[in-house]
């Protein structure tokens, strides 16, 4: 059992919305003088650049995890992380077919850049990764699941996006284990409002756009760790995220 500072929702710069220097190299390096351990690669709608967030990843010793930030379509955030990068892209592909097709206004919503291992750019994502799918809650709940991983709500202190601000409670199903804050002090707050969520695990995680947004070594998770592997630390973070720890 050890200790790992985390931060499970980073954008990349495959999402519109963040920053061109938001490369898999430069977050993995930021993480890195943050001194965070356990880092997740969350762009809207798409894994695409979670290959080579694991590969730079591995250069500064931090545990990769793949994730996505989906909009379901209820225009509600949810948190989905995966195990393997092999399940992830499989998600990633599912969330491809069923991603609203509006081609990307670079201009206007911003680039959409695909990144290989070495920090270069290899495409650009056609269509806007910021629209809705038409995955429900609970599909996307079980979705995820099936293939292994763990699905929550995102920043549920936060208005945009927000599965609190959009349903104005937090329902019963899908059965969540765990849900994200922006803001670790709004959890008394969160947890006398809304009673279903007292048992639940919880992450307080940046939501980051930009390099400087990047948590610092500040929230942390024991996780079982013997014998030492990443995939073995992946593996015990969505065991404790699904409650199974």
């Amino acid at each position: 059992m050890n200790k790992y500072f985390y931060d499970l929702h980073i954008h990349s710069c495959l999402s519109p919305c963040a920053d061109d220097d938001m490369t898999p190299a430069n977050i993995a390096g930021m993480a890195a003088v943050q001194g965070l351990t356990l880092v997740a690669l969350t762009d809207h709608n798409s894994c695409k650049n979670c290959p080579a967030f694991f590969a730079h990843a591995k250069r500064y010793g931090i545990v990769p995890v793949a994730g996505m930030e989906l909009t379901t379509a209820e225009d509600i955030h949810v948190i989905c992380l995966f195990p393997d990068l092999e399940s992830a892209m499989r998600f990633d592909s599912i969330v491809s077919d069923r991603l609203i097709k509006v081609k990307n206004k670079a201009a206007i919503f911003g680039n959409q850049f695909i990144m290989d291992e070495n920090d270069e750019k290899i495409g650009e994502e056609e269509n806007l990764l910021i629209n809705a799918t038409s995955i429900d809650l609970e599909e996307a709940f079980y979705t995820v699941r099936s293939l292994g991983g763990v699905c929550y709500p995102a920043h549920i202190d936060r208005e945009s996006g927000g599965l609190i601000a959009v349903l104005g409670d937090f329902p019963e199903e899908p059965t969540y284990t765990a849900f994200e804050l922006n803001f670790g002090n709004a959890l008394e707050e969160y947890r006398s409002r809304f009673h279903v969520i007292g048992s639940k695990h919880f992450v307080v995680s940046s939501d980051a756009h930009n390099l400087w947004s990047i948590s610092e070594a500040e929230n942390s998770l024991d996780l079982d760790d013997e014998p030492y592997s990443s995939a073995k630390v992946r593996r015990e973070l969505i065991r404790y995220l699904r409650g199974e720890s």
